[in-house]
């Protein structure tokens, strides 16, 4: 049987270091990181645009394609967003940057997925318009929809219009006349309508173009954007509902005109559902201010929807403050 032999010190291994270089809290400096505005977001692949100075059209503009910096971690990127990149900003084919920071946001257009299970899709940040595109027919407009995009307008701040596509086939007076009495712009137009007047209230904004599939979106951004080319399509006979077209939100610039405009629109793919679990109440009520002193009066976690709402028999209401209390608890019931 062999013997075993004694351990000595030189039998211990010693197991090395990982890294020789002491460990630091310092972080790179960014400040000098180039600030771009976020045009589209596909697949990893993040297309941000310089802006060139004093420019109404894009020919100044260097279109850069940047991937997200891991110490952003989870955090989103979205259209809208200003972002700071380093790396190579030649912007040249297959040349690829680095987003470092993302500023904070003034608001962000957000769709809960599913409403019972609350989760949040972020579409697009940054936007000072809504512009709710709906046709007067084919597909038939819902009230659900421009209810719940209102809502979300309402809550970040968003300042809500209402673009009404295919008027040659109806007016839609009836149906837009819900909308009366909440202060709400509304647009009409067809394929081939002049678009001053759009393009008007489009100038120096940031307008997000919501709505459903077929109802007409990138037509319409293809009038007001000649180099767009966006997909167009049609309405399902048998479903009524559009099909999608636009895959993924994008931000063009306005072409400039006699206007002298400086805006961008942004297409968003065709909304299936649009839910509104996330957004604050409190928020909406904000909207309408005339409501204050009376909501006030309220039960605790008053839903504003039942009989011992102080808004139901509120001394001093007008039949206009009527009319909109009743606007309101329609949205609140959306």
């Amino acid at each position: 049987m062999a013997k075993t032999r004694a351990l000595t010190e030189e039998d211990v291994r010693i197991r090395p270091a990982r890294s020789t270089r002491p460990r630091t809290k310092d972080r790179p400096d960014y400040s000098e990181a180039a600030q771009a505005l976020v045009i589209a977001v596909d697949r990893g692949r993040t297309t941000c645009v310089i802006e060139g100075e004093g420019s109404h059209s894009d020919s100044n503009d260097l279109v850069i394609t940047a991937m997200k910096a891991r110490e952003l971690g989870k955090k989103s990127v979205v259209v809208g967003d200003r972002v700071g990149l380093v790396g190579d900003l030649s912007g040249v084919e297959g040349s690829l940057a680095r987003i470092v920071s993302v500023a904070p946001r003034v608001n962000a257009l957000t769709r809960t997925v599913d409403d019972a299970a609350n989760l949040e899709r972020m579409i697009v940040a940054n936007v000072d318009q809504m512009a709710i595109v709906i046709a007067a027919a084919n597909p038939e407009p819902r009230h659900g929809f421009v209810d719940r995009a209102l809502v979300v307008a309402y809550d970040q701040r968003i300042k809500p219009i209402i673009i009404l596509t295919k008027c040659d086939l109806d007016d839609g007076a009836e149906f837009i006349s819900a909308y009366d009495l909440l202060d709400v712009e509304v647009f009409r137009t067809q394929r081939g309508a002049n678009l001053t007047e759009i393009r008007e209230v489009l100038r120096n904004k940031k307008t997000v173009l919501l709505g459903h599939s077929g109802v007409g979106k990138s037509t319409l951004v293809n009038a007001l954007v000649e180099s767009a080319d966006r997909a167009t399509g049609s309405v399902n006979e048998a479903t009524g509902r559009g099909r999608h077209t636009s895959s993924s939100a994008l931000a063009l610039r306005l072409d400039g005109d006699e206007l002298n405009q400086d805006g961008w629109v942004i297409d968003t793919p065709g909304v299936r559902s649009f839910g509104v679990a996330h957004v604050d109440v409190q928020r909406v009520l904000g909207s309408f201010s005339e409501f204050d002193e009376a909501i006030e009066h309220c039960p605790k976690n008053c839903s504003h929807n039942e009989a011992a709402c102080a808004l139901n028999n509120w001394p001093g209401f007008t039949e206009e403050n009527k009319a909109r209390l009743e606007s309101l608890r329609r949205l609140l019931k959306s």
